[in-house]
């Protein structure tokens, strides 16, 4: 038995797809190659945020090692919350149930919502911002860029990446309040 989509998530693909379309078919420009898309979602896939978790006591002598526990440990507990609703929720991707919709990357599974890439990118710019914001000018842009990418290759309607985000930002505040070294 396959798992019943949300009528929710019937209407958004309504209303999203056209949209979701254009960006997908539009993705290969001068502007944004699409090569500049796929490097930035594997990126996000984990080597982006690996790296920025196993530089924080390099980032900083006092509390690098306490910052480096507070985002493993943000990560993985944000990772098994996005499992939980993905599986549950079942939403379809945009190019399984709009076939005009080119996916020009390898999906990782059949389910769309949320976006996972854009909730960690999200998640470790606002962990970022709280503990190294000089370092914003690298985490910022490539978090941004990763978001697009989902939607650009077709993987995400654009409200799987604000759902993604939403989920981002709640786990990065929850982070912040409850496992923020102390000085």
């Amino acid at each position: 038995m396959t798992p019943r989509t949300p009528a929710v998530f019937e209407r958004l693909d309504l209303l999203e797809w056209k949209l979701c379309h254009r960006l997908a078919s539009a993705s290969n420009t001068r502007l944004l190659p699409l090569a500049t898309l796929r490097l930035a979602s594997r990126l996000g896939d984990w080597p982006a945020w690996v790296a920025l978790i196993l530089a924080q006591p390099l980032l900083d002598d006092t509390l690098g090692w306490q910052r480096l526990v507070q985002f493993s440990l943000t990560a993985v507990v944000a990772l098994l919350f996005y499992r939980l609703v993905k599986t549950r929720l079942c939403r379809e991707r945009p190019s399984i149930t709009f076939a005009c919709i080119p996916c020009t990357e390898p999906p990782r599974d059949r389910y769309s919502f949320p976006s996972g890439h854009t909730m960690h990118a999200v998640m470790f710019t606002l962990l970022t911002a709280a503990s190294t914001p000089w370092l914003l000018v690298i985490v910022a842009p490539l978090a941004a860029l990763i978001a697009a990418s989902r939607v650009g290759l077709g993987l995400h309607y654009i409200s799987d990446v604000i759902g993604g985000g939403l989920i981002g930002v709640m786990f990065a505040l929850a982070s912040l309040t409850l496992l923020t070294p102390a000085v």
